[in-house]
């Protein structure tokens, strides 16, 4: 059989159930969590819906809430919650000038794409502070990358609070906004990658290539 993970289409409700990959990919905005297509082109497997996927992500993220009542709260009033670092999750707060410049734009959806594609995990935005979170394990810890003052890059774990997005948050407009959603509880973005986005920033930025447009 031959896997599949992605994105799939919303089927209408009462429909019925595609029995072919090309029927799958057509129906509507689902995420598919496992799909196999045997050779006669029959699909099995389970289709996960977007809103179950973001409750699935919302439970794991109020794992690290000192108050889960609270963190929903806030999550529904103000956009954001705070969350602790060091349990389940770290972050990488980068600067934006270092993103900006690894992904040679600052236009918000083509920023994102770029986070995307070069982080493989999850990441938002805080537009008042210029700065982006890249979520790691809390057993990432210092690197060198992120381990010096003024280098427009530090590890948060134990001890530190982060402001988080509701998971539903992605306007291009609000203060916090995912801009790389996570796929799945748990999945986090691999902190080498993480360090290889902060060193072509930096690199750009010290003028290796031209930050913005080169």
């Amino acid at each position: 059989m031959n896997s599949l993970s992605g994105q799939a289409r919303t089927r209408p409700q009462g429909a019925a159930a595609p029995s072919t990959l090309s029927g799958v990919l057509d129906a509507g905005p689902e995420h598919v969590d496992h799909l196999e297509q045997d050779a006669d082109g029959a699909v099995a497997g389970s289709v996960v819906t977007l809103a179950e996927r973001r409750l699935a992500v919302e439970h794991w993220l109020l794992s690290a809430a000192d108050d889960r009542a609270r963190a929903r709260h806030e999550w529904r009033t103000d956009g954001y919650a705070l969350l602790r670092c060091g349990g389940i999750l770290g972050a990488v707060q980068i600067s934006a000038a270092i993103v900006h410049a690894a992904a040679g734009c600052d236009e918000p959806l083509a920023v994102n794409s770029y986070l995307a594609r070069a982080l493989l995990g999850p990441a938002f935005v805080d537009r008042e502070t210029l700065r982006y979170y890249a979520l790691v394990g809390s057993s990432t810890g210092r690197r060198t990358e992120w381990n010096r003052s003024g280098t427009g890059a530090g590890f948060m774990g134990t001890g530190h609070y982060l402001g988080v997005p509701a998971v539903h948050v992605t306007s291009p407009t609000a203060r916090l906004a995912w801009c790389v959603g996570m796929d799945s509880p748990g999945d986090l973005a691999p902190a080498d990658a993480v360090c290889q986005l902060v060193h072509t920033g930096r690199y750009r930025l010290a003028g290796g290539e031209r930050s913005l447009g080169g």
